[in-house]
């Protein structure tokens, strides 16, 4: 029995499925209300304990994840009407099951996609505590398992021991989930949308999350064929590591910069600057996490950044805030995030907020060869705003004697208002195309919904048309132009890219070896 599905990170995995789905083991009730009570309320402080240890070891990305997952453990809104079910008579588990499902219920029918996408970690949350409540805990899959099932939660992922291989197989899922992001990272193969079932096959599959795929039992035959194709993989992937250290050069002779995308400054401490020729995107919204960062915070993570990339250039992104990434204290609870107040729309409604970023950047900028650009803008009088509070601020850091310098000044293309008339956009010091975004606006087709992955692709048409008008106008203008989305290191990806006239890309920094090596086979 064979399954397509959507590949979310690429490789291939063979070995016994496990089943996500499975519920978790029986709960034994308590003496009294009160004890019930205090069952739950150990076993939220368990799952707060066990996300916090999990959050302390992780990555900004995951990280940022986790502490979200806490806050919402940590509010008695979430938790009341458990506790109030239990007054009523009910158990523990059985009172904290139904809150989570009322609300998560809630959530999946709402008509946006990001409280739809919200409600996979209220899932997460409520298997979390209900795990805690459990008898004997939660079954472990054994090394090198294929996980399957409907969806897959962040900590499940964080808590699977990868060294031994291994792979996700998706019902459900999204190529934009957290779980995915983290896959791409940590090279661990994922296949989304594959629907059906497996309960009814062998417990041995084979995963190829190369073309999107997963078999169950599968013939002598299918092994052969898998086999080849996972050498061949391998083999790809071995030969691509030459490219590493190389400059980036089409067949044909055209030299492309490759730069690469980072979330913390931590990132870069497993990154040899010789591999890449900068950073095309600094994210800094896991900066703002439980509180809002201060001045020198920002400008410290700023430094380490730019002092390690040396003269190569280093662009950092302001807070892109909003959307699927709410920040307590910063952003608001919108119907529909995506399209509400984020980005710079954001940061220039909370100026306080955003001077202090400025601040920092115009500090840090003396430390290397800093670029800032601005995301989500839509009309040129954004981007004069806060070009305007960049000049304030300046003034302000002159007349206390701070050391400071004024770096080039971008934007984010993301919104289709920017790509079908960059001309009204002559002054930015360079674009960036913000491919996730730009897809998902142009198709009208969340990136984080499998219903409608199909038609989230930047290979569209009318997506590779914007992309060429920007790089088309940036050559004529002398604006430099890049990308910086996930499309830029997709080795199938790649030659459409650099057909529409692009010659710099930033990827995520496993990707650089592949991302080369796809750049060498191409003719342009």
């Amino acid at each position: 029995m064979r399954l397509e599905g959507i590949p979310a990170s690429p490789g291939y995995a063979e070995g016994l499925l496990f089943d996500l789905d499975r519920p978790p083991a029986g709960y034994r009730a308590k003496a009294s209300v009160g004890e019930e009570k205090a069952a739950l309320e150990l076993a939220i402080g368990k799952a707060v304990n066990r996300l916090t240890t999990l959050a302390d070891a992780a990555d900004a990305d995951a990280a940022g994840i986790l502490e979200f997952h806490i806050a919402m453990l940590e509010d008695d809104a979430l938790s009341g009407p458990a506790f109030a079910s239990i007054g009523s008579g009910q158990l523990a588990d059985a009172a904290w099951r139904a809150a989570l499902d009322s609300e998560i219920a809630g959530y999946e029918a709402s008509d946006q996609d990001y409280f739809r996408a919200r409600a996979a970690d209220l899932r997460d949350i409520r298997d979390q505590v209900l795990r805690a409540l459990s008898q004997d805990g939660e079954a472990a899959a054994a090394p090198g398992a294929i996980l399957y099932g409907e969806d897959i939660a962040p900590t499940r992922f964080l808590e699977t021991d990868w060294s031994a291989g291994g792979g996700i197989a998706l019902k459900a899922g999204s190529t934009a989930s957290h779980v995915a992001m983290l896959a791409r990272s940590r090279g661990v193969p994922m296949v989304v949308g594959l629907g059906g079932s497996a309960e009814k096959v062998g417990g041995f599959a084979l995963l190829d999350a190369e073309r999107g795929g997963i078999v169950f039992s599968p013939s002598p035959a299918d092994i052969e064929t898998f086999r080849r194709s996972a050498l061949s993989f391998a083999d790809r992937q071995g030969a691509a590591q030459t490219f590493l250290t190389r400059q980036a050069i089409t067949k044909a002779g055209a030299a492309v910069r490759v730069q690469v995308n980072i979330a913390y400054p931590s990132d870069v401490d497993g990154i040899d600057i010789a591999t890449c020729d900068g950073v095309g995107l600094m994210r800094t919204e896991f900066l703002f996490g439980k509180t809002l960062p201060d001045e020198e915070t920002q400008y410290q993570a700023y430094r380490k950044v730019l002092e390690w990339a040396g003269d190569k250039p280093v662009t950092i992104r302001t807070v892109d805030a909003g959307g699927d990434k709410p920040i307590p204290g910063f952003t608001v609870e919108e119907t529909n995030p995506f399209l509400g107040l984020r980005g710079i729309r954001l940061s220039l409604k909370r100026r306080d907020i955003f001077r202090v970023q400025i601040r920092a950047l115009l500090r840090a900028a003396i430390h290397g060869n800093l670029k800032v650009m601005f995301p989500m803008i839509a009309t040129p009088e954004e981007y004069g705003q806060a070009v305007a509070l960049f000049a304030e601020e300046q003034a302000v850091l002159a007349a206390q004697g701070v050391a400071h310098k004024l770096p080039p000044l971008g934007i984010m293309v993301e919104v289709p208002s920017v790509a079908l008339a960059p001309e009204s956009f002559a002054d930015v010091a360079f674009f960036s195309i913000g491919s996730n975004d730009l897809t998902q606006y142009v198709m009208a087709a969340a990136r984080d919904n499998a219903a409608v992955a199909h038609l989230n692709s930047v290979r569209n048409p009318a997506v590779l048309r914007l992309i060429a008008a920007v790089a088309e106008f940036g050559r004529g203008k002398g604006i430099p132009v890049s990308l910086c989305g996930d499309a830029g290191g997709d080795p199938a990806t790649i030659p459409a890219l650099l057909e529409a006239g692009l010659r710099d890309l930033s990827v995520a920094p496993a990707q650089l070896a592949m991302a080369k090596a796809a750049i060498a086979d191409v003719s342009v």
